[in-house]
């Protein structure tokens, strides 16, 4: 039966854990997924967060669902370092305040932070309390690159959650199955998008996209013969 860690493409291990977590009733509070751009973190994490705020587990197609995919379900938070070095403190004491307030709309709030490996120890510090003591229904998604690239005090109070690489190649013929483009289209959009599943699965739905790339790459073949008019104009 199809369920939204359908959308985790390439990372099988991956769904079939969360899968297991939602379907037996044990998700943990504090997740921390890392693995390299393009892995699909992000993807795995809302689908996450789908089926912990749906009322089914997950059905993908309920008004939650839909809320958490469009990125405007209210329970559902996404943040991302705002200090030009990272985290600052502000901001986690903000996380940590709006985490304490009861769901507007589910029973459960969930919290996507980015880039945690840009957590420094002052905000790791003013996070530590309420990811030693839970608070019932809320669960944090911790995204990063590496393991290692993430203070310990974090990484020892959350559930690891290891993403592979996923070979071009590999990525490539993942995409092409599951939106029927031709082989070649499908790999120059995961070359298009660095390597990433989810945004080459748009970028191949967009015809805007693929005009843009196909004017950009006629003008970089004429720039040769170009003079300084032609530059300008291009």
């Amino acid at each position: 039966m199809a369920d939204v860690f359908d959308g985790v493409f390439g990372q099988p291990r991956v769904r079939s854990f969360l899968r297991s977590s939602v379907s037996s009733g044990r998700v943990s509070h504090a997740y921390l997924f890392v693995g390299p751009a393009g892995s699909g973190k992000t993807q795995a994490a809302y689908a996450l967060a789908q089926a912990i705020v749906c009322p089914q587990g997950g059905c993908g197609s309920c008004d939650d669902c839909r809320r958490v995919e469009r990125h405007n379900h209210p329970d559902v938070h996404y943040y991302a370092p705002e200090g030009a070095q990272g985290y600052v403190v502000s901001q986690i004491r903000e996380i940590v305040a709006d985490a304490a307030l009861a769901p507007i709309r589910s029973r459960s709030k969930v919290y996507v932070l980015d880039r945690v490996d840009l957590l420094g120890i002052q905000p790791a510090n003013a996070f530590l309390k309420t990811l030693e003591e839970p608070i019932p229904g809320v669960t944090f998604l911790l995204l990063a690159r590496t393991r290692e690239g993430v203070l310990p005090t974090i990484v020892s109070r959350c559930q690891v959650v290891p993403f592979r690489h996923i070979p071009s190649a590999e990525a490539a013929a993942i995409l092409a199955q599951r939106t029927g483009v031709a082989p070649e289209r499908a790999r120059i959009a995961i070359e298009a998008c660095d390597g990433s599943l989810s945004r080459a699965l748009s970028f191949v739905k967009s015809a805007e996209r693929a005009e843009f790339r196909a004017r950009v790459l006629e003008i970089l073949s004429r720039l040769a013969l170009a003079d300084e008019r032609d530059v300008l104009d291009f």
